[in-house]
């Protein structure tokens, strides 16, 4: 395969990591399509020339060297991660999650991220051009929490973190770091919350979704820009979602 720009999807089999992953081939880049399933992924990568598939479990340390040994094997170089992968994890009040599912949901949506960004820069400090970007997927659950929902709401506080921290320890080796935080992007994850989502209120109500392809489209513009620049933190949300406010 032969392409000037590289990017790896994590999540990429459905949901706003395949529109994204799908995206990126349209504007060009090489992508390797990473998920824990491969007959997801490679649907949705096609057999399109520059699109590369590798079952990966996030969760995983030799699995995710492994997704960035074959991305050095096929392109030498990785100039944009999109870290997508991620899991919803149990409903529950603190004092009801058991321990092994909050383990479960720090595993994929914190460690996992934490893997992929470590192979991430470490490729993009060896590479000549040297430098790349990392888009990470937060979540409005990065602001502001859903009942029920500590396991998940704790660890996208925590890819905030996660984010300023890369931003930073990044700069002077031109590694880019921002953080995109979604609010009900209509895919197989969100289902149910168009259905009817519990407010804060004790009250269950459908909440309007957006299509996951203006995600994609966010995604472009922050991949787009050159890496003197950097949008720190994008938010984008289904304009009538109640967030902003009292619901």
């Amino acid at each position: 395969m032969a392409t000037e720009r590289v990017a790896v999807v994590t999540g990429a089999g459905t949901g706003i990591g395949r529109s994204v992953a799908r995206a990126l081939l349209r504007d060009g880049y090489g992508v390797a399509f990473a998920g824990r399933r491969e007959e997801p992924l490679r649907e949705a990568a096609g057999d399109h020339p520059d699109a590369l598939v590798v079952p990966t479990d996030v969760t995983d340390e030799t699995a995710v060297a492994s997704l960035f040994e074959r991305v050095a094997q096929e392109w030498g170089r990785v100039d944009l991660l999109f870290n997508n992968a991620g899991t919803f994890g149990p409903s529950g009040s603190v004092d009801t999650v058991a321990v092994p599912d909050w383990r479960r949901v720090v595993e994929v949506n914190l460690t996992g991220m934490f893997l992929c960004a470590q192979h991430a820069v470490r490729l993009m400090k060896a590479q000549r051009p040297r430098g790349g970007r990392i888009i990470n997927n937060g979540s409005i659950s990065a602001h502001a929490p859903r009942p029920q929902s500590v396991a998940y709401t704790a660890t996208k506080h925590a890819i905030t973190g996660l984010t300023k921290s890369i931003s930073l320890d990044g700069r002077e080796f031109d590694v880019a770091c921002g953080q995109l935080d979604i609010g009900n992007a209509a895919t197989e994850m969100t289902e149910g919350i168009a259905r009817g989502a519990r407010q804060a209120d004790g009250s269950v109500r459908p909440e309007p979704t957006f299509d996951s392809d203006h995600v994609a489209d966010a995604v472009l513009y922050m991949a787009g820009l050159p890496l003197n620049a950097n949008v720190q933190f994008l938010t984008i949300t289904a304009t009538a979602m109640p967030f902003i406010g009292r619901g």
